[in-house]
């Protein structure tokens, strides 16, 4: 009896906290909308059928990634030149493992794997706090599942949409839809405006990212990315060690 107990007990946290992830994720999955339906309504112009739109969103599933692919595809690039460049782009991704990776690396392979694949800026902005401002993480992973999967099938649906609405309404691209990602963006960062190193390294970064625009393949992003962290954390450690120093003298 017991032993059902546990296993039930057990069962109802994990579908908790499965739905806590799926409803941290809503707000950021709104701004998304519009960005699936564009991918969509974009496919079919820049020569990718609509089944191949769909498989891209169900294996690579990269907002910036895909829509930078199809870009390079009506250009006439080379299969080479696109998987390249839509690495670089993704680079950031590594920033976000790497601030996961202590919190996750006991978990089996399979689980990272799901993890890794899952990773995209709405989910980390979602777990971010989950992860990192909560001390009991041991069911942590079925959070990120949740946001994960909820994110996950929002992009499919929504680049099957687009691709019916491109179909019916061929001037969609021209609404100004793509806006609303820029604002889901700026929502991600708020939260954590907090103190002055993220004040700087978020000024830093906007900074570095308008002056380095012009960077070929998308590469102004690492830099800003980098330069926003370098000052951002120079600064908490300038801020601890006057405040260390503020308690010696005292």
């Amino acid at each position: 009896m017991n032993s059902n107990v546990a296993t039930e007990n057990l069962v109802a946290i994990r579908r908790r906290e499965m739905l806590d992830g799926a409803k941290a994720t809503i707000p950021l999955i709104i701004g998304a909308i519009p960005f699936g339906i564009i991918f969509g309504t974009l496919a079919e112009p820049s020569g990718l059928s609509a089944l191949g739109a769909l498989a891209m969103s169900v294996i690579v599933f990269a907002g910036s990634g895909q829509f930078i692919a199809l870009g390079l595809l009506a250009a006439g690039a080379a299969v080479p030149v696109i998987i390249a460049t839509t690495f670089v782009v993704n680079l950031r991704h590594i920033l976000y493992a790497a601030n996961l990776v202590p919190k996750v690396r006991h978990l089996p392979q399979r689980w990272r794997i799901m993890m890794a694949f899952g990773l995209t800026d709405e989910t980390f902005a979602a777990v971010s706090s989950r992860f990192m401002l909560q001390d009991d993480t041991r069911h942590a992973h079925w959070f990120y599942l949740g946001s994960f999967l909820a994110m996950y099938s929002n992009w499919i649906f929504c680049t099957g949409l687009g691709i019916a609405l491109g179909e019916l309404f061929p001037d969609m691209t021209e609404w100004g839809l793509d806006f609303a990602m820029s604002v889901t963006f700026i929502g991600m960062v708020m939260p954590y405006l907090k103190s002055r190193p993220m004040w700087a390294a978020v000024i830093v970064s906007g900074a570095v990212a308008i002056a380095t625009i012009s960077l070929p393949h998308k590469l102004g992003l690492m830099v800003a990315a980098i330069c926003g962290i370098a000052v951002g954390l120079s600064l908490h450690m300038l801020l601890n060690a006057a405040g260390k120093k503020e308690k010696g003298d005292e």
